[in-house]
């Protein structure tokens, strides 16, 4: 777009201020004519990022081959104005006013901020005003209407106009369709909004209008449309509604009306769609119901309505949609219901029917019923095998009624089902083993019943379930390892059952698991290794005294006992901590037949003593051990050039402390810090009292060659900062690597934010120091071209001043490729953390899935929470719970609670912004490290460090 001359920005800008008349505009620029100007005085006002508008050039003579702007094609003059969806932003200005034989303006989804022009209906020739779907706010004056002139549609939908709807609006006599819905209107409907007798369509829904719906409105007798849901209306519906003849769609849904249905109603002939739900109607359902026979939609869910669903609604031949849930209906499910032959979905639920489960409900000859939920009742008996007949239901539930008996096997002939629910009945028998030929099934739930026998295989089959629960049931045998070719699974709850064995270890492939509950079955061995399981609740998998692994807090048995090696060039790579042992030791192995013919006393003494014979040889080869690391310091990394075979190298970056009490150190289980996706971690004291962690890298088929491996460490050893652990040396052989960090004694961050005890937790002061201090030294990195892969809250250390130290960083690098596989298996632990381009193999991984990590940090320090909390019945995401806070006006709520007020709003709040800023899901929107450190500099308040840090 050509840049305009100052002269003509600062007549533009003059123009806007000033309003002066179209014959002074032409007396100083006879070259523009009134529409030219007002078209590029409006554009002056917007932001328009996709170049939409390159056409609209201030030296035609005309606009009319400008994109979105149609002439009359005599005059050349603006008739037409559409710039719907192209994504503009800014503010409505009135250079429209100049358009003076402007019919339709269509500015519909967009991002425009601002107020609407006052009087812009002045224009007389305009009849469509569509400013719908954007951003606009404040309030219409109450005379904008008052000169509409020949306006015939108007649609301020979907923005954010507060106050009164305009009494004006009841003067514009041409109006056919308004729509001001999804706003925040309030007060009363204007009195003489029924005057509008050419009014077609009126929506008004989705705002916070009350009062009583005023009486006249048989005056508008050419409504076809009325829409007034989602308010706060209360008292009657008015009789006149039955004079509306033309009426095809009445809601009145989610208001506060009362009483009775007017028996006028019965009078709209032509209505296809009727919803009264969400409302507090009362009474019986009148038998004249079955007189509207053209509804194809009829919800009068959500009221007080009493007493039995009328026979009459089996005159309604047209019907598609019956809803009549959450009421108090009783008796039976009427049988003239099968008479409406084109309904697709029956929503009885929530009431108080009994009876036998009425078979004729299955019967593909009487209904081809798509969704079908008759929970929440009474009904009893048995589900009949007809069932199976239902060949096009897509959603079944028969949720909590008092249903017994077996499941019928015809269950596997429903082919389009998607969900079934038979949930809190007292079925018994087992699950069909036809299950699998339902094979659309998405969401099945078993849960309360009585069922026995197995999870039978076959529902491996359906294949596109993404939620299984069979929870409190007597079922048995196995977890079948079908279970892992369901790939789309989610959500799994197999909890208090007779389930017995071990986990297929294939369910770790399962990558869309966010919930698997076996917890108070009988089930033992270890659980998978990977993927969800490594950070799988321990709700989740409590009440089986056999499981093992970490989630239980129980270690698992080997198979066989293993002798300890000390020796380092060794090609096993323990996982216990311990060291390789010298070659030259000899293995004392019982042979099977001797093992056989002792007796169990005799393998306990056996046990005993060769435990105490283990220990000891232990105990004398860790001097050996220890002496076969050579050791070379100072600043230019120099090593041993010992070549002995089993010898490793080890190289620290500072100082020559004597590293021959470290390795007992890593026999010593008790000495272990923690453990995680790289590997174990021990803490050490050197001789000359200096402690030093030590981490034993579990990754070594995985590790670089030595070259560049080193080449890396070297690097990271390089990397000097306040808020940094420091990489101080490593130790080197092929099948064994270690890295020797300085000792930060104050744990991690996570102890400290989740296992606080009493009333020892973290300040505010403290929290925001932490979040500061993690920022500067991710900063840090960034800068020396480091990423860290790997941020979480128990990667944040807190040394004996408070001061965090971020450690763990750069280990990534030490594998041979940066696969997102390899990757994720190897932080699993940090789910919630991880950015979402890691499940993308097309998007680069950079520095700005450390700012998504750190920005989920930044929202656990501030709210106390985990990034996601597995409940009951539910998991809650921390960034969709803030970020919907946010948007609800209530994100103070989310601080944490332990704070008890004690924290300034001006720093949490802006801090809790920026946290969910850097958990954009687009990475080019979060900013860089650097940016953020300055951000928090900024956010921090004038009264920093008086606050008390108790």
């Amino acid at each position: 777009m050509r840049a305009m001359s100052n002269w003509k920005w600062l007549f533009g800008a003059f123009f806007l201020s000033a309003l002066i008349s179209s014959q002074c505009v032409r007396s100083l620029n006879p070259s523009l004519n009134d529409d030219v100007l007002g078209l590029i005085v409006f554009k002056a006002d917007i932001q328009d990022p996709q170049g939409k508008l390159t056409s609209w050039n201030e030296d035609d003579v005309v606009p009319c081959n400008w994109t979105a702007v149609r002439c009359n094609p005599r005059s050349n003059r603006v008739t037409e104005l559409t710039l719907d969806g192209f994504s503009l932003s800014g503010r409505i200005g009135r250079g429209l006013l100049q358009l003076q034989f402007l019919r339709k303006l269509s500015l519909s989804k967009n991002n425009l901020t601002g107020t609407i022009i006052p009087h812009l209906s002045i224009l007389q020739d305009l009849r469509v005003i569509d400013v719908s779907d954007n951003s606009l706010s404040g309030s219409i004056p109450d005379d904008f209407f008052k000169q509409c002139g020949s306006l015939r549609v108007i649609s301020l939908a979907k923005n954010q106009f507060t106050g009164k709807v305009p009494g004006s609006l009841s003067s514009c006599s041409t109006l056919a369709a308004v729509n001001l819905s999804s706003n925040q209107f309030s007060g009363p409907l204007p009195s003489g909004i029924w005057e509008l007798n050419g009014l077609r369509s009126l929506d008004l829904s989705d705002n916070l209008l009350d009062g009583e719906i005023p009486k006249g409105i048989e005056a508008a007798n050419n409504l076809r449309a009325i829409n007034l849901s989602k308010n706060r209306l209360t008292g009657i519906v008015p009789d006149g509604i039955g004079s509306c003849f033309l009426l095809r769609s009445v809601d009145l849904s989610e208001n506060s009306l009362s009483g009775n249905l007017p028996q006028a109603m019965q009078k709209l002939s032509l209505c296809k769609y009727l919803s009264l739900s969400k409302n507090s109607f009362e009474g019986e359902v009148p038998k004249w119901i079955g007189e509207m026979k053209t509804l194809e939609t009829l919800d009068l869910s959500g009221n007080r309505f009493l007493g039995q669903i009328p026979t009459t609604i089996g005159n309604l031949q047209s019907l598609k949609a019956l809803d009549l849930s959450a009421n108090g209906f009783t008796g039976s499910l009427p049988v003239s219901i099968a008479n409406c032959k084109n309904l697709l979905a029956l929503d009885c639920s929530h009431n108080s029917l009994t009876g036998d489960l009425p078979e004729w409900v299955f019967s593909d000859d009487k209904l081809k019923l798509q969704v079908l939920d008759l929970s929440g009742n009474g009904f009893s008996n048995v589900i009949v095998p007809a069932i199976g007949y239902s060949s096009s239901l897509q959603f079944l539930n028969l949720s909590r009624n008092s249903l017994v008996g077996t499941i019928p096997s015809t269950v596997g002939e429903m082919k389009a089902l998607n969900v079934l629910d038979l949930s809190d009945n007292q079925l018994n028998g087992s699950i069909p083993l036809g299950i699998g030929g339902a094979y659309s099934l998405r969401d099945l739930r078993m849960e309360r019943n009585k069922l026995s026998g197995n999870i039978p295989v076959s529902i491996g089959n359906c294949s596109a379930l993404t939620s299984i629960i069979l929870s409190e049931n007597n079922l048995a045998g196995t977890i079948p390892e079908a279970f892992a070719k369901l790939t789309n699974l989610q959500n799994v709850d197999l909890s208090s059952n007779k389930l017995t064995g071990s986990l297929p270890k294939q369910l770790a492939n399962l990558v869309h698991l966010f919930r698997f509950n076996i917890s108070h079955n009988n089930l033992q061995g270890e659980l998978p290794a990977g993927g969800f399981f490594n950070t799988i609740s321990p709700f989740s998998v409590s009440g089986n005294p056999s499981l093992c692994g970490a989630a239980v807090d129980k270690s698992c048995p080997a198979v066989l006992p293993k002798p300890i090696v000390l020796n380092p060039n060794s090609s096993s790579d323990s996982t216990d901590g311990t060291l390789p042992t010298n070659p030259g030791h000899k293995r004392i192995i019982l042979s099977i037949s001797a093992l056989i013919a002792i007796g169990a006393a005799a393998v306990i003494v056996v046990g005993v003593i060769a435990i105490t014979v283990l220990n000891l040889r232990v105990r004398s080869s860790t001097s050996r051990s220890a002496a076969a690391l050579t050791l070379s310091a100072g600043e230019d990394y120099s090593c041993s050039p010992t070549t002995d075979a089993n010898s490793g190298k080890l190289v620290m970056f500072s100082g020559d402390p004597d590293f021959s009490t470290g390795a007992h150190a890593l026999l010593n289980k008790d000495c272990e810090l923690g453990r995680g996706g790289f590997g174990a971690v021990y803490r050490t004291v050197l001789r000359d009292g200096h402690a030093v962690a030590i981490k034993k890298l579990t990754v070594s088929s995985l590790v670089k060659s030595q070259e560049e491996f080193e080449r890396e460490v070297k690097k990271l050893g390089k990397v000097r900062h306040p808020n940094l652990v420091a990489l101080e040396g490593y130790y080197w052989t092929t099948s064994l690597q270690l890295l020797i960090y300085e000792f930060v004694s104050g744990g991690s961050l996570y102890k400290h934010i989740h296992e606080g005890s009493g009333g020892n937790f973290l300040s505010w002061n403290e929290r925001f120091n932490i979040i500061l201090g993690t920022a500067k030294s991710l900063a840090n990195l960034h800068q020396s071209n480091i990423i860290h892969y790997n941020i979480k809250s128990s990667n944040v250390l807190i040394d004996s001043s408070g001061e965090p130290k971020v450690g763990d960083y750069g280990l990534a690098r030490l594998l041979p490729m940066l696969d997102r596989y390899v990757l994720s298996s190897k932080i699993q632990s940090a789910l919630g953390y991880m950015a979402p381009e890691f499940a993308c193999r097309t998007v680069k991984i950079t520095e700005k899935c450390d700012v998504y990590g750190f920005g989920v940090l930044v929202l656990e320090v501030v709210t106390g929470k985990r990034p996601v909390e597995y409940m009951e019945d539910d998991v809650v995401v921390l960034c969709d719970m803030v970020r919907g806070a946010l948007e609800e006006g209530r994100v103070e709520e989310c601080i944490d609670g332990r704070l008890d007020g004690s924290f300034p709003a001006e720093e949490a709040i802006p801090v809790m912004k920026l946290g969910l800023i850097c958990t954009s899901q687009v990475p080019s929107n979060r900013p860089d490290m650097a940016e953020v450190v300055d951000i928090l500099e900024l956010i921090r308040s004038p009264s920093e460090g008086q606050e008390d840090s108790g």
